[in-house]
């Protein structure tokens, strides 16, 4: 997220945080409650003096756990950069159970070649959502939407040039929530 912060900063205020593990710089994530208790505590000190919607925008465990915390918290809508659907690149193990409760209209951003969220998968369970959803494709890009150096070659394109079209997405969707 840290790479992204300086793109969103155009669109509107962001915050952004680590979670306990990653500041203690330990490698296995922390239980689901306490990511999903570490980033409400992260979102009500967003709160603090603001005004506006609330826009939660992770990326892939980030965003898992953003739309954990909308189950929870009112929040206007949801951007997921990456959203890790299969658990390990495991298609039998579906992260899928809270994108099927959100009411929280969400964009999800999702490179073609990302093991841990096929587009078939995702197509299937956003059909089957009740929140409103909007996809953005990354064609090549990987989890962390990164496009090879030889596509980008072969596409006469930089990965700024796909970046910026994944700001330009997001700032869309986001506009819709400001005029509220």
């Amino acid at each position: 997220m840290q790479r992204w912060k300086d793109r969103l900063t155009t669109i509107g205020r962001v915050a952004v945080f680590d979670y306990p593990y990653m500041r203690e710089n330990r490698k296995r994530p922390d239980r689901l409650p306490q990511l999903v208790a570490a980033h409400r505590q992260a979102l009500a000190d967003a709160r603090t003096g603001a005004d506006g919607p609330t826009i939660l925008i992770g990326k892939s465990m980030g965003g898992r756990i953003g739309c954990h915390v909308a189950l929870e918290e009112k929040v206007d809508a949801l951007v997921c950069l990456g959203y890790p659907l299969c658990a390990a690149g495991d298609r039998a193990k579906l992260r899928d159970e809270v994108l099927r409760a959100l009411y929280t209209p969400i964009l999800f951003v999702q490179g073609t070649h990302d093991s841990l969220c096929p587009l078939d998968i995702l197509e299937r369970v956003r059909s089957e959502m009740k929140a409103p959803n909007v996809l953005h494709i990354v064609r090549g890009g990987g989890h962390s939407l990164g496009v090879s150096k030889r596509q980008l070659r072969e596409a006469g394109e930089t990965q700024e040039d796909i970046d910026q079209r994944i700001r330009k997405t997001i700032a869309e969707f986001v506009d819709r929530f400001k005029e509220r």
